[in-house]
């Protein structure tokens, strides 16, 4: 039965015309067991393909740019308050500790000089922090010197006490505050009839201290200096004078020697 149907098949298969008979031989010789032809990308479809790829780094890479940039302001910004903070505690507390130590002589009259008080500079006695006392007190002097930027930097020298009146021999500079944009130093005592005094822009009566010294500055973009105002303890009695000053709205507020 079986030879019956392949002699049917071939009949009609004899019967085609020769182009159908050539292609239905094709088809049974890759039905047979040719492989398969597996159509691949084309080159506009890789071209498509590189080009959506380099968008997704370019937008990857603008999204860590960002972020480092927004981690670096961030710890400059952290780095400048902990500078703003630090150089205000200094000042303050050495300030407030300095001495009637000599520090010079005034070569008009020869008389002791404790405090040179100028917009720029001052000069002044006191013991440093820590395990730096251990000196003894030193004259610190602060300044006011151009940073090469445009802008100021606030600095700080110390020298010892020289034991014979010898010229000071200060040590290098260290920086407290970099790129200051404006400052200034102001002082404020008392008159000759012991009124207080308005604030002035230098310190000429060197053999006394003032009562309150303060200090003005200006940072660059945001940044942010309070006002720092520091009263100068010089004998037991100076708190309840300096907290007046510091309270007083104008000239009426007097202090009379006990």
């Amino acid at each position: 039965m079986t030879s019956a149907i392949r002699k049917r098949a071939a009949c009609a298969a004899l019967a085609l015309p020769m182009g159908t008979r050539a292609r239905a031989g094709a088809v049974r010789v890759r039905s047979a067991g040719a492989p398969r032809c597996v159509r691949g990308f084309t080159l506009l479809e890789t071209l498509a393909a590189l080009a959506l790829l380099a968008l997704l780094l370019v937008g990857v890479y603008s999204g860590i740019r960002t972020a480092s940039r927004s981690v670096r302001s961030g710890t400059a910004a952290v780095e400048r308050l902990d500078a703003v903070r630090s150089a205000q505690q200094f000042l303050r507390n050495e300030l407030a500790q300095a001495m009637t130590q000599q520090l010079g002589k005034n070569p008009d009259n020869d008389e002791a000089i404790f405090f040179r008080g100028e917009p720029g500079s001052m000069s002044f006695v006191a013991p440093l922090p820590g395990y730096l006392g251990k000196l003894g007190p030193q004259v610190q002097t602060l300044e006011l010197v151009a940073n090469g930027k445009g802008g100021q930097r606030l600095q700080v020298r110390f020298a010892l006490l020289p034991p014979s009146g010898e010229p000071l021999k200060p040590g290098p500079p260290q920086v407290l505050l970099e790129d200051v944009r404006e400052a200034s130093f102001h002082y404020r005592g008392l008159d000759a009839r012991g009124r207080v005094g308005a604030w002035r822009d230098d310190w000429r009566q060197g053999d006394q201290l003032p009562q309150l010294v303060r200090i003005d500055l200006k940072l660059p973009g945001a940044g942010y200096w309070p006002q720092l105002t520091v009263p100068l303890r010089v004998d037991a009695s100076a708190n309840q004078r300096q907290f007046a000053m510091l309270d007083a709205t104008g000239p009426s507020v007097a202090w009379r020697q006990p």
